[in-house]
């Protein structure tokens, strides 16, 4: 079911209701105390100042100092309830967010920096709405002090508050309209120039390689200015919406002292009342100044709930599935007539504890194979089985259990060199069978060496090595590597060959590579030319044909 913007946001203030209530009331302490101190101060003039009384004037001034002590401690206590709210509800979203990238199901992948600026920016403005709400609330409290403050002074000025009130809130509420709209704009555009430049940063090795640098330099300079632009159109929409609103307030207050000043010239409200009067027309600013800034967030808040709606939203790559897959897997995979993208009547298997080789002509066709074996995605025709039971229907956490799919572009985390070759009984042999003894040999710490985000610490050649003996050491049932030696010398390719091939025996390995060395030591190699099976055999048998020879050896 989808969910809306409005949904995530009345979700996000829900689930923090208690301290959104309790900062709400002590707020609205705070204010009402603040529309008060103008009351208090007219009974002093009409009762102590007037009368002389020395010791009415100092009960008054006890009464105001402890008024002042509880409205101050009432606004301390309300923002904490408030930012903790705002805190929580934020981190909340963020695990929302985090949970629907990392579903197994897929189908939420965009621009890293993109998905980041959701999960960050778009979440904690969410979450600003439950630590804005309770001052919303106080300063309708404040309003209704003063009506009812007002009311008992002169029913006229009461009324002009009460009745002028839902017009001017009406009317907030249009103006937040466009910043809404040029909110979202600005955080779209925003979180699109961060993923531009999350990729430009992750490939920048790669750019300098085939110097494409000025070209990425100026598409993200392109992107840039879209944001700017977009930044400076919300800003002077935040502009228009803070002045409009208080012009509006200013026309308001005014027409409130002017009312107060008449009564008092009339001789109908005494002199503490006019103090009273002109005292409370000023506090107005103060909760019609809250409105604004109320109004502004709740129009960015909503802005950013349907960005993170549309995260939530994002339907799928596959679907869930209820079939099981036998415990433990034997590991027989077999591709029945499977069509998808470059892939067209693919039909091979590979037997319990076989090496395969796979090697692909065309990348595109070896990006889908890659997709079906490891469920990214479902295949568009015929099926992909592991022990007789179609892929298809089975949950793709579970898939994954059994069917270990190592990306070539795979990433390391920040931790050390032995942490990213992950634990377990297989950690120790799968270093040896990958080669990263050698690696750690170069290293200051050795394997105790700390890796930086994604690995850029570590040459080419070294990441592949460590992502290589993590992928072995899960020990998964069927294991697909995708050229996981590219950036590897021939001589320690030799070895790694050698060291997978006597790892993984008597599990189901595919490498699916152009590698001679890696063939070499594969027990069956099937060649896709053109999307299509062209030939299996082994590599001594197929390196006789032109077209392996021209995909491996050339």
């Amino acid at each position: 079911m989808s969910t809306t913007g409005r949904e995530v946001l009345r979700r996000s203030i829900t689930g923090q209701r208690r301290s959104v209530g309790l900062a709400a009331l002590l707020t609205a302490g705070h204010q009402g105390g603040e529309a008060l101190v103008p009351v208090v101060i007219g009974v002093v003039i009409d009762q102590a100042v007037a009368g002389g009384s020395v010791g009415t004037l100092l009960f008054w001034l006890a009464v105001l100092g402890v008024l002042f002590a509880v409205l101050s401690t009432s606004y301390r206590l309300g923002a904490r309830f408030g930012e903790r709210a705002a805190e929580r509800a934020a981190h909340e979203l963020r695990l929302d967010v985090g949970r629907r990238v990392l579903h197994p199901g897929g189908g939420a992948e965009s621009l890293a920096g993109e998905l980041v600026s959701v999960g960050t920016s778009d979440a904690k403005r969410v979450g600003q709405v439950n630590g804005v709400l309770p001052f919303g609330v106080a300063g309708l409290v404040g309003l209704l002090v003063s009506a009812v403050v007002l009311l008992t002074m002169s029913v006229p000025l009461g009324l002009l508050v009460l009745l002028g009130t839902p017009p001017m809130l009406y009317l907030a509420h249009l103006i937040g309209k466009p910043l809404e709209r040029r909110s979202e704009a600005e955080q779209e555009r925003s979180a699109f120039a961060s993923g531009i430049a999350t990729d430009l940063v992750a490939g920048l090795r790669v750019l300098k390689g085939v110097g494409a640098e000025r070209a990425a330099v100026d598409r993200y300079r392109r992107t840039s200015q879209d944001s700017l632009k977009a930044t400076l159109r919300a800003a002077r929409a935040q502009a228009w919406h803070n002045g409009a609103l208080l012009a509006l307030t200013g026309i308001f207050i005014a027409l409130v002292a002017l009312v107060g000043g008449n009564l008092a010239a009339a001789g109908e409200i005494s002199v503490g009342d006019l103090v009273a009067a002109v005292g409370l027309a000023q506090y107005l600013i103060t909760p019609f100044s809250i409105f604004s800034w109320v109004n502004g967030e709740l129009a960015q808040g909503r802005a950013s709930a349907g960005r993170i709606a549309d995260v939530l939203n994002a339907p799928h790559a596959v679907d869930t599935g209820e079939a099981t897959l036998p415990t433990p897997a034997a590991g027989h995979v077999r591709l029945s007539a499977l069509g998808r993208g470059a892939l067209r009547d693919v039909d091979f298997e590979a037997h319990p504890g076989e090496l395969l080789g796979v090697v692909a002509t065309d990348p595109a066709a070896a990006t889908d194979l890659l997709d079906c074996l490891g469920r990214a995605a479902d295949p568009t025709a015929g099926t992909v089985t592991v022990d007789a039971v179609d892929l298809s229907t089975v949950d793709p956490s579970r898939v994954r259990e059994v069917v270990l799919v190592a990306a070539h572009d795979a990433d390391l985390f920040a931790g050390t060199v032995a942490e990213n070759c992950g634990t377990g009984p297989l950690a120790g042999p799968a270093m040896t069978a990958a080669a990263v003894d050698e690696v750690a040999g170069a290293l200051p710490d050795g394997v105790a060496t700390a890796v930086s985000e994604r690995g850029r610490s570590l040459s080419g050649g070294q990441r592949q090595r460590v992502a290589l003996a993590r992928a072995l050491a899960v020990d998964a049932p069927v294991l697909v590597l995708h050229d996981p030696t590219t950036a590897v010398d021939t001589v320690t390719e030799a070895r790694i060959a050698a060291g997978l091939a006597e790892l993984r025996r008597g599990r189901t390995t595919i490498l699916v590579t152009t590698s001679p060395a890696l063939l070499a030591a594969t027990d069956r190699v099937v060649l896709l030319d053109d999307g299509r099976i062209a030939g299996v055999g082994s590599h001594a048998e197929l390196a006789g044909r032109a077209d392996y020879r021209a995909a491996v050896l050339s």
